[in-house]
């Protein structure tokens, strides 16, 4: 069954799986050295999710244990992903407190939860779902229009039925007037991705393709990376 972990942590306290520093692999800034903070437990269970081993387990710290630990750290960058990080109350104060310290802070998240509490200094990286994750009832709409525009949404792609629900996702919202990019990203393994650049192509879209660059580089199971 999946989980929250809301009811399993105090007040200030995160359940944390990894803390890391690589580069960021995906969204328009993919490439650049970057603090990975990742948290413990999902309440979605995509079907090709790769980070299985954080949806359960994790260490607590106090939020500001774990500030001081990213902030020990000398990168101007930090992530904050899961896992679905807006299932932890304390993942707010952290991400105000880390643009306080003068840190970009990106946010990786579902689009499952509200987004309306996430400090406006934040870059939010937000999925939209598609057909093929098996949890594509579960996104939370009315994100989209809180989403401003220097933030990103996310699609995952698997088969031409999740291409085209994204196209009309794309289009109906009008996402790549809203947000600094919509990004185009084949599940590893299930799908060729020039199939997909080839409909973007076609299609003309004003989307942005992407490969999950850590994969390449690495072995694509490999963690903390």
């Amino acid at each position: 069954m999946a989980t929250t972990i809301t009811d399993e942590i105090s007040a200030g306290t995160l359940r944390v799986t990894e803390i890391y520093e690589s580069i960021q692999g995906e969204s328009t800034w993919a490439g650049v050295r970057c603090i990975f903070v990742r948290l413990t437990g999902c309440n979605l269970r995509c079907t090709y999710c790769d980070t299985e081993y954080a949806f359960y387990g994790g260490e607590a710290a106090p939020v500001e244990a774990v500030l001081a630990k990213v902030l020990a750290i000398d990168c101007p960058m930090v992530e904050i992903t899961g896992g679905e990080p807006l299932l932890q109350a304390a993942a707010l104060p952290l991400m105000a407190q880390l643009c306080d310290a003068g840190r970009t802070v990106l946010l990786e998240t579902s689009g499952n939860r509200d987004i309306g509490s996430v400090d406006p200094r934040v870059h939010i990286i937000m999925d939209l779902k598609t057909p093929d994750s098996g949890e594509c009832a579960k996104n939370r709409y009315e994100n989209i229009p809180l989403l401003a525009a220097k933030d990103e949404v996310k699609f995952v792609i698997g088969s031409e039925k999740d291409y085209l629900w994204a196209r009309g996702m794309l289009r109906e919202h009008a996402l790549a007037e809203r947000c600094a990019a919509v990004l185009f990203s084949p599940v590893f393994g299930a799908i060729e991705p020039r199939q997909i650049v080839d409909w973007m192509v076609r299609d003309k879209l004003p989307a942005r393709f992407q490969l999950q660059m850590h994969k390449f580089i690495w072995e694509p199971q490999k963690k903390g990376v």
